[in-house]
């Protein structure tokens, strides 16, 4: 038995915000380990001490494994946490740590490292019975191998991953993946196995000792990805037939006994229209999404992560499951614009209700480029699916987000889709319904008019000064304000006398109530409560029908307004990690071509091509920096004939 009394969390944000929480409800003291940007961040405030990692970038900072055994010996630490992501599957670091005299909270190194690689732990599932799907020999696949998927031998997160359905795609693909596989996991290796349509993303939780009880804590459903990442998970995974779940659970368990496995991992795999389960891979850590599970079983598997590296014995079996939980990943990004990452200063965070909230952020910290953009996640629990899906999209519903774009109303949307109520949800949920999902509502246009005035209302019976900035009318005149909403602009007229304030274009409008922060509104007969919060420039106004940042006119211009024609911006800072093979000024393009591929928040972005002509200019290389708005290259478009 080894008795621990101080825990390092080898990572950042969230996982180690949680982490801590549950060290010090142990006793344990925490140390938090930072880059230069995190010097401020909550998971440093969170900790008993921290240790800075010198450096911006991932790869000097989290991921220099030396650095951070060197910090917790510095500090006085006995123990390693290593989250999830950066450190959290590299059986060297595991080793390195054991053999500083510390204490490992995660599985044997040869474990990790068996399963490292996806093609290795294929051969030994294969050999545990598990079932698998057959690799594809990229070499002679024919069209009737197609679709296929292009996976990363190492790592995961989506890294290295491309679906290809044309054979004439196969080599671009490649090279594609295996770029982005190098780049994120210095491991360039590709594999590729046949592309299920409409699969599911089921995996099992499993928790080991070191006396030889390995429990399977049940399902989770992870099939709502965006970029094969994770966006709604839920457990247990639903529709399942109890002889496919207890082959699951089967299979689960023989995957970590084959490997000698201990502590906490996920056994995850993909499961057919039909019903029929293949392996995918082995995660040997904790997973983003293992609240779910937490709720279910009543458990905290950080605790029991921690008694199981102390060398406790686990009971003989789990408790029993209740209810159904379900889990939101609030990233900071905007899925109607090819789910660009967001970066700036959260200024609120706020989501009401019976939820757990799991975050690395706080009021007033800054959203940086380095890292995912993964702001919070939401989790609701209840007796059964149907309440748990409600509860959850309630909360996000009335959360309060200012700041940056999120994917809030995406969420809230996609839980409340006919197709993810019937628990039936597949992996290519997105690909089919983005689009709806993310366009305006037939009333859109109101709830932007009754924000705006719920941003400009003066009290009613005010004097018509009152709360009123910009443009001083006649009093005989309506009053104007103008602000823009999500690129449009939107015109607020409205009179004040006889004690009410009303829209003139929009007579079914009318101000009640009026403060600083509240602002109370008839709607169409209806009486709503806006939150309105000013902040610089900017006006948030928060409610039922939900959320608009408003900008009074005139607005900041944006960068893409002062360029000229064919002028290629980057859409958010970030690295330039490839730049297409010969492109050069004086090059030829065609529209939709990718000339450049931009780095930004563990997500890769590529620059197109906006039409078919000659590249003027060129003013990107690989590795080189890019704030947002910089000039990347310029295309002059080919003048039609």
């Amino acid at each position: 038995m080894t008795n621990l009394t101080s825990l390092l969390v080898a990572n950042r944000g969230e996982i180690a915000v949680r982490v801590f929480r549950t060290a010090r409800d142990l006793g344990l003291a925490t140390v938090a380990v930072h880059s230069d940007p995190d010097a401020d961040a909550l998971h440093v405030r969170s900790a008993d001490a921290a240790v800075r990692l010198p450096g911006a970038t991932p790869a000097d900072t989290y991921l220099r494994g030396d650095l951070v055994i060197k910090a917790a010996l510095a500090a006085g630490a006995d123990a390693v946490h290593p989250g999830y992501g950066f450190l959290s599957e590299n059986a060297d670091f595991a080793r390195q740590v054991q053999d500083s005299g510390l204490t490992w909270i995660g599985p044997p190194p040869e474990a990790i490292e068996a399963m490292a690689s996806k093609t290795r732990a294929k051969e030994l599932m294969r050999a545990a019975g598990v079932p698998l799907l057959d690799p594809v020999d990229r070499a002679t696949a024919t069209p009737a191998d197609l679709p296929l998927l292009l996976k990363a031998a190492a790592g995961g997160g989506g890294r290295g991953m491309r679906v290809v359905r044309d054979l004439d795609a196969l080599g671009e693909a490649l090279r594609a993946a295996s770029a982005e596989a190098a780049s994120a996991f210095g491991d360039g290796e590709v594999f590729a196995e046949p592309y299920v349509e409409r699969g599911r993303h089921v995996e099992v939780q499993i928790l080991a000792d070191a006396h030889g009880t390995v429990w399977a804590l049940g399902t989770r459903d992870c099939s709502l990805q965006r970029r094969h990442q994770k966006v709604i998970e839920e457990a247990p995974a639903p529709g399942l037939p109890d002889t496919l779940r207890e082959s699951l659970h089967t299979a689960a368990v023989a995957a970590a006994r084959a490997v000698s496995y201990r502590g906490a991992g996920t056994v995850e795999f993909l499961v057919t229209a039909d019903g029929r389960p293949y392996f995918l891979e082995m995660n040997t850590r904790l997973q983003v999404e293992h609240p779910v599970t937490e709720a279910v079983f009543g458990l905290d598997l950080v605790a029991l992560q921690l008694r199981v590296a102390e060398g406790e014995a686990l009971p003989p079996a789990p408790p029993e499951p209740t209810g159904h939980a379900v889990e939101a990943r609030l990233y900071a990004e905007d899925p109607a614009q090819d789910w660009r990452p967001q970066t700036g200063v959260l200024h609120t965070l706020h989501v009401p209700g019976a939820v757990r909230v799991d975050t690395g952020f706080t009021d007033g910290d800054t959203v940086g480029i380095h890292y995912d953009p993964m702001l919070a996640k939401v989790v609701a629990h209840a007796p059964t699916r149907a309440e748990a899906v409600r509860v959850l999209a309630h909360a996000l519903a009335g959360a309060r987000i200012h700041g940056l774009t999120t994917n809030r109303e995406l969420l809230v949307r996609s839980l409340l889709h006919p197709q993810f109520a019937t628990g039936q949800p597949d992996t290519g949920f997105y690909d089919r319904h983005l689009t709806a999902l993310t366009e305006d509502t037939p009333d859109a246009t109101t709830a932007a008019v009754a924000a705006a005035l719920a941003a400009a209302a003066p009290a009613p019976g005010a004097p018509l000064a009152a709360r009123i900035g910009g443009w001083r009318n006649l009093r005989s005149q309506p009053q104007t304000r103008r602000y823009t909403a999500a690129g449009t602009e939107h015109e607020v007229r409205y009179t004040t006398g006889t004690g009410t304030t009303r829209l003139v274009d929009h007579p079914g409008i009318v101000v009640l109530a009026a403060a600083p922060d509240r602002v109370t509104l008839e709607v169409d007969g209806i009486r709503r409560m806006f939150h309105v919060k000013h902040n610089g420039t900017e006006v948030y106004v928060d409610s039922a029908l939900g959320s608009h940042t408003l900008t009074p006119v005139p607005r900041f211009p944006d960068p893409q307004d002062r360029t000229e024609p064919g002028s290629l911006l980057a859409p958010m800072p970030g690295t330039v990690v490839r730049v297409a093979e010969g492109l050069a000024p004086g090059s030829r393009v065609t529209a939709g071509q990718p000339l450049l591929w931009l780095e930004a928040m563990k997500m890769e972005h590529r620059i197109l091509a906006p039409a078919s002509g000659t590249l003027t200019a060129l003013h990107a290389a690989t590795g080189q920096q890019v704030e947002f708005g910089a000039l990347l290259a310029v295309v002059q478009e080919e003048k039609p004939a």
